[in-house]
């Protein structure tokens, strides 16, 4: 142990980060021992790179960015829906298709102590959010004679916790068999001075690496693999808190079939000009997705001759992938983003450091970066009441009490 000192030492000398051992003496030989390991998978030249560019924001010109191509699913013609359906079923029944639920984050903005996915919504039969989906992909399953893939993306957070709830619940009578799970990968957080950060343990703070981890986790955790070993060419990925989610919907696969595209995505148009969502563009020719921070007020207002906003197609984290396009991303680094976020941590000193307001950064990946890999995709407009209805906020906009209405609403149409 004393050569790894030695060299953690060398390491956090040359990247100014030796705070991380000013509590070493007071830790356990096993915690000791932890720390050094984890200080060694620590790579701090990116990390210091993102911490020199945090408040970096991509500044798009017009010239650059152009709006992409949609086709509403209500407008469609009867033969091409038909069509489309024809080409997706087909891919359904031959066991070619498999669910990914991203589902690494706990409830806590929804005061839940837990992962999000057991939340309970408030409706009469008070099931959770994972059993909601688990009915979704259960009934398609009947409806095409399949079972089709599950593999859930946690996080180190909420692993533990998700699986026991699943075991408990015997899988909502899911077959075990065709449920899988992984983590998403982990990032160091860092103060506002640069410095890497400690839990209250005396480790190292890791965040989780955002959506855009998906791709490496799948990976590094050989779920593509068992993706191909099991024949699968398309996988939906979704967030776990959309309670209207169609994660098996033959129309968006036989759109991509048709058009001859890697992916494709679901979009709602925008409830109006400023609302604060993504939205679906061309830029520099590639599939895109501009946030709503980094999208200049005239652009956020510009009207299409249909007077129609022009940028109008919410990215709703409903996107189909070919397994080609996975592997391909899989195997490159999508840009970080940095969040300003408040954090309790281990200060050099050993105390416990609350953060009352926002005082250190992780570095999130978004999974719509992968777009830029792809020379097109083909975007399907879908109504937000019949396929829209996030759990993100306590009260408001996006809260259990809009999903809930939401879900009743379409389930009383059915």
């Amino acid at each position: 142990m004393k050569e790894k000192l030695e060299a953690v030492e060398a390491v956090l000398k040359k990247y100014d980060q030796e705070q991380l051992l000013a509590n070493y003496e007071k830790l356990s030989e096993e915690q000791k021992e932890r720390l050094l390991d984890e200080i060694l998978t620590i790579d701090f030249n990116q990390i210091s790179k993102l911490y020199a560019n945090r408040n970096m924001k991509q500044v798009y010109s017009e010239s650059e960015i152009k709006p992409i191509p949609y086709v509403e699913k209500d407008k469609m013609s009867k033969e091409e829906k038909e069509k489309y359906d024809e080409l997706g079923i087909k891919t359904i029944k031959a066991g070619k298709l498999a669910v990914v639920t991203m589902a690494g984050g706990q409830g806590t903005r929804l005061g839940h102590n837990g992962p999000k996915g057991t939340f309970d919504i408030g409706l009469e039969s008070h099931k959770s959010i994972f059993e909601i989906l688990c009915d979704t992909l259960k009934s398609a399953n009947e409806k095409y004679g399949v079972v089709i893939p599950w593999y859930i993306m946690t996080s180190k957070e909420n692993n533990k916790d998700t699986v026991n709830f699943f075991e408990k619940n015997k899988y909502f009578g899911y077959p075990k068999g065709y449920i899988q799970f992984f983590k998403q990968g982990e990032l160091p957080m860092v103060g506002e001075d640069g410095k890497v950060l400690l839990d209250e343990e005396g480790m190292i703070k890791l965040a989780a690496d955002g959506h855009g981890g998906v791709f490496s986790s799948m990976l590094k955790d050989g779920i593509i693999y068992d993706m191909k070993a099991r024949g699968i060419e398309w996988v939906f990925i979704g967030a776990v808190d959309n309670v209207l989610v169609k994660m098996v919907d033959p129309t968006l696969i036989g759109l991509a079939e048709s058009k001859g595209v890697l992916a494709a995505g679901k979009s709602v148009v925008k409830a109006g000009p400023h609302e604060k969502v993504g939205v679906y563009c061309k830029r520099n020719g590639k599939p895109s997705v501009i946030e709503y921070s980094e999208i200049s007020k005239e652009m956020v207002e510009e009207k299409d001759e249909n007077g129609q906003l022009k940028y109008g197609e919410s990215q709703t984290n409903c996107n189909l992938f070919n397994m080609q396009a996975i592997e391909r991303v899989s195997e490159k680094h999508l840009p970080y983003h940095s969040a300003h976020k408040k954090a309790t941590y281990m200060n050099a000193k050993g105390e416990i450091i609350k953060g009352t307001e926002p005082n250190a950064y992780k570095f999130e990946a978004f999974f719509f970066d992968a777009f830029d890999s792809l020379d097109d995709m083909a975007i399907m407009r879908v109504k937000r009441e019949e396929e829209f209805a996030p759990v993100k906020n306590a009260e408001g906009v996006d809260s259990p009490e809009t999903a809930r209405k939401l879900y009743q609403d379409f389930w009383k149409t059915k």
